[in-house]
């Protein structure tokens, strides 16, 4: 149907007041313009709506039936600008974040406490998964945005570089005899390793880099989190592979000793990812905003 929803919108208005004349002052219109609209309205659906009396109009039963669903419907279309409003001045909404473990306890934590302290009213729900996971559960819907291990090879999401990161190795006091030396990878792969799962984006970026040498390393012990690293190490059950941007407390305190190498592993990066064809929504894009601010 084409009739324009403005038609209805005055159509309601003298339903509701009884009166061309009062609907004609609350909508800032001529009263004749408000006649006109009517009699379009009446000649486009093909029936009377109202019966004109010397006291105003009353509804036909035509009418009366329409005007119900027709107030219903402008209602409805009222609130849903009124929660768009209010989504867009995020004083509600949602905002679903997907990130790994580990970066969620290292990075992204002050962030999250920054922003529910400045929008306390969006709900926030955070997911942890690897970032081949993440990136699944973005491409679903089920995510608004991911922060995760870069880079993402897939030509549908969209990446923002948060921090830069080091892939290094580190041991316990049981190999703290080797922190003196500098050693290659072939050197290192003899080693007792303890790496992430194989899944892990992190594993697979270090594992390629020493390949593309020519050194396939093989662990002898595989785990779920960071921080199992660092404990395994810690209590010398080999040599861990870890972030070093995420290892200070260990360093630091001398619980760990960093494995100096002759060819350092490259940097990469942590970044926030999106679709490329979804846009953010207002509480997506403030709290990226706020990321790329404080990193």
């Amino acid at each position: 149907m084409s009739i324009r929803l403005d038609l209805y919108k005055i159509f309601c208005e003298v339903a509701k007041h009884k009166s061309f004349s009062k609907a004609s002052k609350v909508l800032y219109m001529t009263q004749p313009a408000v006649s006109q609209a009517i009699m379009q309205l009446e000649d486009e659906l093909g029936l009377r709506l109202f019966t004109r009396t010397p006291r105003g109009v009353i509804l036909t039963n035509e009418g009366q039936m329409l005007f119900e669903y027709a107030n219903s419907a402008i209602n409805l279309i009222n609130v849903g600008e009124k929660k768009i409003m209010e989504s867009k001045n995020l004083m509600v909404g949602n905002l679903r974040i997907g990130v790994g473990d580990t970066i969620s306890r290292y990075f992204l934590l002050p962030f999250l406490e920054k922003y529910h302290n400045q929008y306390p009213n969006i709900k926030l729900k955070v997911i942890n998964r690897t970032t081949l996971e993440l990136i699944t559960l973005l491409k679903s819907g089920e995510v608004d945005i991911a922060i995760c291990n870069l880079p993402i090879k897939d030509s549908s999401i969209e990446t923002k570089k948060l921090m830069d990161i080091h892939d290094i190795f580190v041991c316990g006091e049981k190999y703290k005899d080797i922190i003196s030396k500098t050693l290659s990878f072939e050197e290192i792969s003899k080693f007792p390793l303890i790496l992430l799962e194989p899944k892990s984006n992190s594993r697979q970026y270090v594992e390629e880099y020493i390949l593309s040498k020519g050194i396939k390393i093989e662990p002898e012990i595989e785990l779920g989190s960071h921080e199992l690293l660092l404990e395994f190490a810690k209590i010398n059950l080999g040599i861990s592979c870890v972030v070093s941007e995420f290892s200070h407390e260990y360093l630091e305190y001398g619980y760990l000793y960093e494995v100096k190498l002759t060819e350092p592993i490259p940097k990469r990066s942590i970044g926030v990812c999106s679709l490329k064809s979804v846009s953010l929504s207002p509480a997506s894009e403030k709290f990226v905003e706020i990321l790329e601010k404080k990193a």
